[in-house]
């Protein structure tokens, strides 16, 4: 009886799986035609955006939850971008919807809704002086711009969906925020933020185009990093190589990214200098794990992985809970968006994440045992070991279901691919580039 009722229920599960994430071959070609079936996800969330920020509103978010999950995951992984170059944007928008749903769950479990630091409720802040003076908190209701009335709560809404790391909300208490290297006057700031634009493109495009020149690693089919064929240093140099410009291509891109942001909102929508510090902290100066991924890192996705499995992990065992949870969920968001690729799942993905928790586990039993916490050049040599060298599989997993041959930047937009590779070509006589990394 058990058993049947095991068997109905996974049958269930799978069935309402595969109606929101169906099969490859069942998926709608992305065409012009669905532009707006693909933005209409973000109008669920900006409406849930808006509840959060409303008082009383617990229940009605709670009910719209679904829906907004149900629109979002059903929308980006039922539509595939067809072209065997363009797979990679099926991870992307993927992670976009992942990104969406933990969003909405976060508003929506949230019984408060989404608070600022200096309020009591939304939308009302507390009297700094009356606390001073007296002790007791007397909230203030905060003012909304009496000329543009209508588009206060659209900018209500867009402020907390917008805002990834938390900063001057509740839930963003505690994160670290990098130093500014940057001086806050707005020209000097937007100048030297296009420098650092250009600099994360240039570098982003270099790797990018070398990962391309290497056997079907660089073909949208894709291929194992680690080459058989070649003598057992040369494999293991190549495959370093590898994974090394794909995790620096990861960290440019968000910079590049987030450099756009940062002189579009400056620039266009008077934003203070202030509001926009770096997004990373030098990752590879990180002398602990616990340093790299808690504060050099980026912490964009921090909410997202605690909405995935960190706070399930805390209601069960606490402080380890959230440890294992946090790096499960975001092993299982990071696979998810590969899984949109159309190559199966993998769990190599969510192994290495989660095999972060016992290693930081182990930075703490050392600091525990010989009152040193973990640090130094040992330190920063095993954070190299763990990053680069197990962390290794994780990029095999991604290029052999064709990472590397997606169409990031077009060949017109490369200076690598338009100058640098064909100088080198020109120079040499021969294609030094591919004999390099394709020799054997």
């Amino acid at each position: 009886m058990w058993l049947r009722i095991h068997q109905r229920c996974s049958c269930i599960v799978h069935d309402i799986f595969r109606v929101l994430v169906p099969q490859p071959h069942e998926r709608i070609p992305i065409s012009s035609f669905h532009v707006l079936y693909l933005l209409f996800p973000i109008v669920p969330l900006i409406y849930m955006g808006y509840l959060a920020r409303r008082p009383d509103t617990f229940t009605l978010r709670l009910l719209l939850l679904p829906l907004v999950v149900a629109v979002a995951i059903g929308t980006y992984f039922r539509f595939v971008w067809a072209e065997p170059h363009l797979n990679i944007y099926n991870c992307g928008q993927c992670l976009f919807a992942e990104a969406i749903s933990a969003k909405a769950m976060d508003f929506a479990w949230r019984k408060e809704g989404m608070l600022k630091i200096d309020e009591v409720r939304p939308g009302v802040a507390r009297n700094s002086d009356a606390v001073k003076t007296n002790g007791d908190a007397h909230p203030k209701s905060v003012s909304l711009d009496s000329a543009s009335p209508a588009l206060a709560w659209l900018y209500d809404a867009l402020e907390v969906v917008i805002s990834n790391r938390g900063l001057g909300w509740k839930f963003g208490v505690g994160i670290h925020v990098p130093h500014e290297e940057r001086s806050l006057d707005r020209n000097s700031f937007l100048f030297a933020t296009l420098i650092s634009f250009i600099k994360n493109y240039l570098i982003f495009d270099l790797l990018e185009s070398l990962i391309k020149l290497v056997p079907d690693v660089g073909t949208p089919h894709g291929g194992t990093i680690f080459k058989a064929e070649l003598p057992f240093l040369y494999r293991y140099a190549l495959s370093t190589a590898i994974h090394v410009a794909t995790g620096s291509c990861i960290l440019a891109a968000f910079e590049l990214f987030y450099d756009f942001a940062t002189i579009f909102a400056v620039l266009f929508l008077g934003s203070s200098p202030s509001a926009w510090p770096p997004v990373t902290d030098h990752p590879w100066q990180s002398d602990s794990l616990h340093i790299f991924w808690s504060k050099r890192w980026h912490q964009t996705l921090r909410e997202t992985f605690f909405v995935f499995g960190g706070f399930f992990g805390r209601t069960i065992a606490g402080q380890i809970g959230l440890l294992f949870g946090t790096f499960i969920g975001s092993g299982l968001f990071h696979e998810f968006g590969a899984y949109a690729l159309g190559r199966g799942f993998d769990t190599i993905v969510p192994l290495f994440f989660a095999l972060q928790a016992p290693l930081l586990l182990c930075e703490k039993v050392w600091c525990k045992y010989t009152g040193h916490r973990v640090g130094g050049l040992y330190g920063r040599l095993w954070v190299y070991f763990c990053i680069i060298i197990l962390g290794q599989p994780l990029s095999d997993s991604w290029h052999r279901r064709g990472l590397g041959g997606g169409l990031m930047v077009p060949p017109s937009l490369s200076p690598t691919r338009q100058f640098i590779i064909p100088s080198i070509r020109h120079s040499t006589g021969t294609d030094i580039l591919e004999f390099i990394v394709g020799s054997t």
